[in-house]
Formats: structure tokens, C-alpha cells, sequence
């Protein structure tokens, strides 16, 4: 099975989503991109095997809705709530658009490694991206493979 463009959803739907947020720039687009690409091949907006995750970017519910309620509610948050609250079609639930809402589901992609205590990286090097992704998106636990990966990160890098 082949997925989306990397390419278009690259340039048409995370760089926008993104720069809506005011925190864009090539290393996150190329980071969100590469997350997508690893975490789903860009293809599956279920998680194989029948977990939680939703959407390209497998974001759990309960990830999603900790976005919400420990940090996009407070003042730090704020002006990222307007924003996504702008995103949300009024027909689902927040968490229901990760799967349907790809300009949603990549900034809140990007919310959650915003939320992490370390800056991005400051290179595209996909083996970096990659480490970054492994470290802070998934967990030490998840099957995300840094090395296994760096060949989707470099995608998202190239398009």
C-alpha cells in the first residue's frame, strides 16, 4: 500500500499548520513530516494491532487530551488554543480529528514536542531527527526503531 505524498504533506498541510502556530521552520516541518512517515508510513490512520493511536502521527487520546488539559488551557498554552480551536471542524470530537484532520493532527504533532523541556535539534540530519522523534514522541518503550527510521526522516527532509 502506498500513502500520501510525502512531499504535499510536507508543503501543503504541515509547513501551513505550523507557521499557523508561529512554530514553524525546516527543522520542525521536516520533523513533524518525518514523524508522520515513522510513525504511520504516511498510510494508516488506525494503529495496526488495534491500539489507541489515531491519525498519521499515532498520537494516543490520552496524549491528545493531556495537550488540552495540562497545557493548552493555561497561559503558555493560550494563544495555541485560539489557533487550534480555528483548525477543529464542530463535528467531532478533538480527539476523533486526529484521524480526518491532517492540518490538525500535525499541529498537534507539534504541540507535543513543543511541550518537551529541550529545544529541537538544530540540524535536518535524519539521524538526528530520528533520535529526537525516538526520545521525545514516542517513548523508550514504543517500537519506534532510531536507526530502522532514519530513512523516513531523511524523506521528509529530501521533498
Amino acid at each position: 500500500m502506498s500513502g500520501i505524498d510525502a512531499g504535499q504533506l510536507k508543503h501543503l498541510v504541515v509547513a501551513p499548520a505550523l507557521a499557523a502556530l508561529g512554530l514553524d521552520g525546516d527543522v520542525a516541518v521536516n520533523l513533524v513530516t518525518g514523524t508522520a512517515l515513522a510513525e504511520s508510513r504516511g498510510t494508516y490512520v488506525r494503529q495496526i494491532g488495534g491500539g489507541p493511536a489515531l491519525g498519521l502521527w499515532q498520537m494516543e487520546p490520552s496524549t491528545h487530551d493531556d495537550c488540552w488539559v495540562n497545557f493548552l488551557c493555561y497561559p503558555a498554552g493560550r494563544r495555541f488554543e485560539r489557533i487550534l480551536e480555528g483548525m477543529l471542524s464542530q463535528d467531532l470530537p478533538k480527539s476523533a480529528q486526529l484521524v480526518s484532520n491532517l492540518r490538525y493532527a500535525s499541529a498537534m504533532a507539534r504541540i507535543r514536542y513543543y511541550r518537551m523541556p529541550v529545544s529541537l535539534p538544530s540540524s535536518n540530519d535524519p539521524a538526528v531527527l530520528s533520535r529526537f522523534h525516538k526520545q521525545y514522541y514516542n517513548t523508550a518503550a514504543g517500537a519506534a526503531d532510531p536507526v530502522a527510521n532514519i530513512p523516513f526522516f531523511r524523506q521528509a527532509v529530501m521533498v
